[in-house]
């Protein structure tokens, strides 16, 4: 647990800056290592599986805590992979996976000559809207404390379900993927949910259950 949670307080971290515009990120250092081999990486916390590559993209799927994923490739200069878990292909953030590269693990986005891959928006057919909008960023998430205890998350009762779907708030986006523990910043306005301690907000695409004294992501609701 305690390598779990060292692993994901990393990769928020990270996440901040490296998801910036490369020009924001000339003062940051990265580590990468090469490594030539089809990669199987395993996800630090349960993560989007999204239909290309970015947080405006729908989410198709999931990997759960330590599930298995195939790399398929990784488009250049950006944090999002192509992968294979459990028969489904989709996009996920390299951030929160990790591999392992010469016995320790490393954050997928920390490894050179992954098989680069480009996107390319599927065809729209007679009747649907395929265009997918790239959103204004509002910001980044916040890391937890290194101290902060491992979340134990359990499924809401079915009531706050409803009540947060029938009640949608103003999508925000933030950089990076929204995963459970991260922190939203102070500008993301969040919204009361009656007879319950949370409170909640549509981050990323998703609506997401939020602990309103630290602001952290206890729920997410694909």
């Amino acid at each position: 647990m305690q390598t779990r949670c060292t692993l994901l307080i990393t990769a928020l971290a990270a996440a901040a800056a490296l998801s910036q515009p490369a020009s924001a990120q000339t003062s940051t250092t990265t580590t990468v290592t090469t490594v030539a081999r089809q990669t199987t990486a395993q996800a630090v916390t349960p993560l989007n599986i999204r239909s290309g590559p970015g947080p405006e993209y729908p989410v198709i799927g999931a990997i759960p805590t330590n599930g298995q994923a195939v790399i398929l490739g990784c488009i250049q200069g950006s944090l999002w992979c192509q992968i294979s878990y459990n028969g489904t292909q989709g996009w996920a953030f390299s951030q929160y996976m990790t591999a392992m590269v010469e016995g320790r693990p490393l954050a997928v986005s920390q490894i050179r000559e992954l098989p680069p891959v480009t996107y390319a928006a599927p065809p729209a057919t007679t009747g649907t809207t395929t265009t997918i909008v790239r959103p204004t960023y509002s910001g980044d998430f916040v890391a937890p404390v290194a101290t902060a205890a491992p979340l134990s998350i359990a499924p809401p009762p079915p009531a706050v379900q409803t009540y947060i779907v029938q009640n949608p708030r103003p999508q925000v986006y933030l950089n990076g993927e929204v995963v459970e523990g991260a922190g939203l910043p102070p500008d993301v306005a969040l919204a009361p949910v009656p007879d319950s301690d949370y409170q909640y907000a549509y981050v990323n695409g998703v609506p997401v259950l939020v602990e309103p004294a630290t602001r952290r992501v206890r729920y997410i609701y694909r």
